[in-house]
């Protein structure tokens, strides 16, 4: 559950901020298939991979959060 909440934020600023997966991911330093089942909710992002996405957004991890 928990995954699927960051995965959908994630995937919405990104989409906001006009990323494709491919470009974004290659940004990130990971694989398409990874953020690709971050996105999907199939895995928890690691809190390093979590500061990079919200830096490369340049938003707050508090606005990445998920909310309650």
């Amino acid at each position: 559950m928990e995954a699927e909440k960051w995965g959908r934020r994630i995937r919405a600023y990104r989409k906001l901020k006009g990323y494709t997966q491919e470009g974004f991911s290659r940004e990130l330093g990971v694989s398409v298939s990874i953020l690709g089942e971050i996105e999907r909710g199939n895995r928890l992002p690691a809190e390093d991979l979590i500061e990079r996405i919200a830096q490369s957004l340049k938003i707050s991890i508090e606005d990445l959060k998920p909310k309650e």
